[in-house]
């Protein structure tokens, strides 16, 4: 393990977080909030860390895929340690481990939230919790990557860890390249929808925050009725509409660019995706028709929370939690499902739905007719066996995660529907869940042990579970492993 390296890039890694708290702080100050300086003692501890770890490239720079996984899952974990610290210092949140589950939340674009006043915070504040979803929507290592030229010897594997989905998608010859590309699409399609929200009558400071939520699918509201505060039919369906869009693969937004529309159209992720909202759609709206005044609001309602949870954005228009069952057990499903891969969703992914239902196809084709050849293709492409065993392997770690997590926040004797989904909410980076974790609470009454359960749950769901995992496997740092 080239430990040099990885403090090297660690280092650079926080004093580019130094430069980011700068942008709040600036917002304290158009604002005149004096709880901006709560930004600069944290952004000067990092600018120091930096000086001493950051600056100088060690002689070898080779690191490969084990120190790829650890560099990711502590460059996450250090940045939500620091990125927690204003909220304490300027005493808004003034638990440092409540303090730590919103800004783990905010970077891994979960959403959750143990504020029961989110409208009592200064605009600075409010800025950074939902500025940390934009920036770990794309990853925080992919916005390194785009601003350095961190590209020669690590990029490869800092991109591998860190992007979701079963498999990793160059757009460019170059890491570096395709990082700038993807969050020139990523910047682009925010800016578009801060315009088309300022249309809708949203301000400027409300406009960019639920583009910042929506592009990195975290959810983070500035009112506690989430998006339901406007009460806007054109604000829900531009919303709605912008949740799905950045639950698609990016790399088919560039094909776009290329006008290769014939071939965004073949992709056999997407057509699914397409499916199982509109599926899911129409099923729910006719079972909630009876609590709304018409069929055509019934699908707005049905529309937006569908979007919402199947991108793991976790925004809301209404208490789905009042809903009829099926409507919850829909939403339920869609919770572990998530939207595509190389998007800024969470989830399983359906690209890895895909391949399972295919591979248990092949199984049963193959169980009748033992001598039969059957390959697996997604999007006509040949899945070979490493694929496949790389998502039954993240299958079987998901739900030894999951179990493990409901048996632990289970200590805190809560009502079933509240301990399943308060795990499946963290652990797919959704935000809201059924019961007392629906989109009316929050996650304020667990006890500090259940909140570091959901942050472990967040980080390792947004790195996909293995370099998390990883991280906390004593093995990886004996050089022989």
């Amino acid at each position: 393990m080239n430990t040099k390296m990885i403090r090297y890039i660690l280092g650079k890694m926080l004093g580019a977080e130094a430069l980011l708290l700068m942008l709040p702080a600036l917002v304290g100050a158009i604002y005149g909030e004096h709880e901006g300086i709560s930004f600069l003692i944290p952004a000067m501890m990092l600018v120091c860390i930096y000086f001493f770890t950051g600056r100088k490239k060690p002689e070898k720079t080779t690191i490969y895929g084990k120190d790829g996984m650890v560099i990711v899952a502590l460059a996450w974990l250090l940045w939500s340690v620091f990125g927690a610290l204003p909220f304490v210092i300027s005493r808004e949140i003034p638990d440092y481990i409540d303090a730590l589950f919103e800004t783990v939340s905010g970077f891994t674009t979960t959403g959750s939230s143990i504020l029961t006043d989110v409208e009592a915070l200064s605009k600075c504040m409010l800025f950074w919790r939902s500025f940390t979803h934009w920036v770990g929507g794309m990853g925080v290592l992919v916005f390194v990557l785009m601003l350095t030229s961190l590209d020669k010897n690590s990029s490869m594997y800092l991109m591998t860890a860190e992007v979701p989905g079963p498999e990793k998608e160059k757009l460019a010859p170059k890491m570096m390249s395709t990082a700038r590309i993807l969050y020139g699409i990523y910047f682009g399609m925010t800016i578009l929808q801060t315009i088309l929200l300022l249309f809708g009558g949203m301000n400027l400071f409300d406009s960019l925050l639920h583009a910042f939520g929506t592009a990195g699918t975290g959810g983070f509201s500035n009112y506690a009725a989430s998006v339901g505060h406007f009460d806007s039919a054109y604000i829900d369906v531009v919303v709605s509409v912008f949740m799905i869009l950045f639950g698609i693969n990016f790399s088919l937004f560039y094909m776009l660019l290329l006008r290769e529309f014939k071939g965004v159209w073949k992709n056999e992720e997407l057509r699914a995706y397409l499916l199982i909202i509109t599926v899911s759609t129409l099923l729910i709206a006719m079972n909630i028709s009876g609590q709304f005044a018409s069929p055509l609001k019934a699908f707005r309602y049905a529309l937006f929370q569908v979007a919402s949870i199947i991108t793991t954005t976790g925004y809301a228009t209404a208490d789905f939690v009042q809903w009829p069952m099926f409507s919850k057990c829909i939403l339920l499903l869609l919770m572990v499902t998530g939207a595509c891969a190389s998007s800024t969703g969470g989830g399983i992914k359906v690209s890895r739905v895909l391949i399972i239902l295919k591979t248990i196809k092949r199984e049963i084709k193959q169980m009748t007719h033992p001598k039969s050849v059957s390959i697996i293709r997604v999007n006509g492409k040949k899945m070979g066996t490493d694929v496949i065993r790389r998502v039954c392997a993240y299958l079987m770690a998901y739900a030894v995660v999951a179990i493990g997590s409901i048996l632990l926040v289970s200590i805190d004797n809560k009502d079933f529907a509240t301990t399943f989904s308060s795990v499946m909410a963290t652990l797919n980076n959704i935000g809201p869940g059924i019961g007392a974790v629906g989109p009316a609470g929050n996650f304020a009454e667990f006890s500090v042990f259940s909140k570091l359960i959901f942050c472990i749950d967040m980080l390792a769901g947004r790195l996909e579970l293995f370099p998390f995992l990883m991280l906390i496997t004593l093995p990886v740092w004996k050089k022989q492993f």
